[in-house]
Formats: C-alpha cells, sequence, structure tokens
C-alpha cells in the first residue's frame, strides 16, 4: 500500500485555497467544450470568494479571484473571462534597485545619525539652549567612543573629532565632556527595585 505524500505532489501555486481548488482548476483545464470550462470556472471563482471572506474588502475583489484563477491555471484556462486576463509578466515584479546612502561618514564609530545632530543644532540661534545641546551631543560622543574602546578613551581625541564635524564653528572650550565611568554607567540598565510588603498582625 502506498501513500500519496503532499511532498510528493504538485506544488501549489496559491496555498491559501488549498489543493482541491486547485485540482479543480486542473480538471476544467480538460474539458473540451468552452461554454461548459467557463460555467465550471464561474463556479469555482464563487467557492475562492467563500474560502477566501477577506478579499471582499478589497476593491474590486471579484477581479482579484479571476486573477488568482488565471493564476493556479498557469495563464493555460481557455475561458471567456468577464474581465480582461492578466498577462504572465504582470506577475514577474523585478526587484527594485536599493538606493545607497551617498553620504559619507569621516568618523564611522560615532554613526550618521551624529553628524546629523549636531547640522541641525548649529542651524540654531546663537544662546544658552544651543550650548547645552552641543554638550549633550560631545558627550553622546564619548558614550558611542567607548562602545568601540571601553578600555580607555582621551578627551582630546574626542573633542578633536567635534571640532571637525562641526567645521570649528564651535569654542571647544566650552564642552565640558563628562567621566567615562559615569557615561558607562548611564547605559547600564537601572534593576527595579525589591518591593517589601509588611505581614498583617
Amino acid at each position: 500500500m502506498s501513500f500519496d505524500y503532499n511532498t510528493s505532489r504538485k506544488k501549489l501555486v496559491l496555498p491559501e485555497y488549498g489543493r482541491n481548488i486547485h485540482m479543480m482548476v486542473d480538471y476544467v483545464k480538460t474539458v473540451e467544450d468552452r461554454e461548459e470550462r467557463t460555467r465550471l470556472a464561474h463556479a469555482i471563482v464563487a467557492v475562492m470568494g467563500n474560502l477566501n471572506p477577506h478579499l471582499r474588502d478589497i476593491n474590486d475583489f471579484k477581479h482579484k479571484l479571476w486573477d488568482h484563477l488565471a493564476l493556479i491555471a498557469d495563464f493555460d484556462l481557455d475561458i471567456d473571462y468577464p474581465y480582461d486576463p492578466p498577462r504572465p509578466e504582470s506577475f514577474i515584479e523585478k526587484p527594485r534597485k536599493v538606493e545607497y546612502g551617498t553620504h559619507k561618514l569621516r568618523f564611522r564609530h560615532y554613526g550618521k545619525a551624529i553628524e546629523m545632530m549636531i547640522e541641525s543644532v548649529l542651524e540654531m540661534e546663537e544662546g544658552e539652549q544651543k550650548d547645552v545641546l552641543l554638550n549633550i551631543v560631545a558627550n553622546h560622543m564619548k558614550k558611542s567612543y567607548l562602545t568601540w574602546n571601553r578600555e580607555s578613551v582621551d578627551d582630546e581625541v574626542v573633542l578633536k573629532d567635534f571640532k571637525s564635524i562641526t567645521g570649528g564653528k564651535v569654542d571647544i572650550s566650552k564642552i565640558k565632556l563628562s567621566e567615562a565611568k559615569e557615561l558607562i554607567s548611564s547605559n547600564k540598565p537601572k534593576r527595579p527595585q525589591k518591593r517589601t510588603f509588611k505581614k498583617n498582625n
């Protein structure tokens, strides 16, 4: 006795409709009379709609069902379609070209976000708020530097890089960098405090 496993069967074009629908379509293709093929195709599409009621929320869902029928039939079903039958090439979508960023990073270990933040802050009007934000960004640079080199970090190197990224538009003498241990500790997630419950006497 031999068993018919799915792994040995024909691969389903649209698995969501199940194997029975695919077998029905294959049968319709063998029917010689065109009118009979068309009648059976309408019946199959009605069943397909019942199996996938969510398609009713899609505009022109009936058109979508007929497109799916043509796809299941491998575009080889000679019937009177109620809509223009789709062409095989309409289902073959060429992969879209991925546009890579043309922005070159001078300091990869700081990341592009740092440079974008600095550009935004530099456009602000002079004042205390701008100075505070520049100081925050500079410390964030040091924190990023620490993720690459935890053993040591030279503040002069960070400030030199900061001056380079800002194009020398910032007086680095006003920048105050935090200690490395403070920046590292701020990266660590805080442990939730243990809750204690008093016993009722």
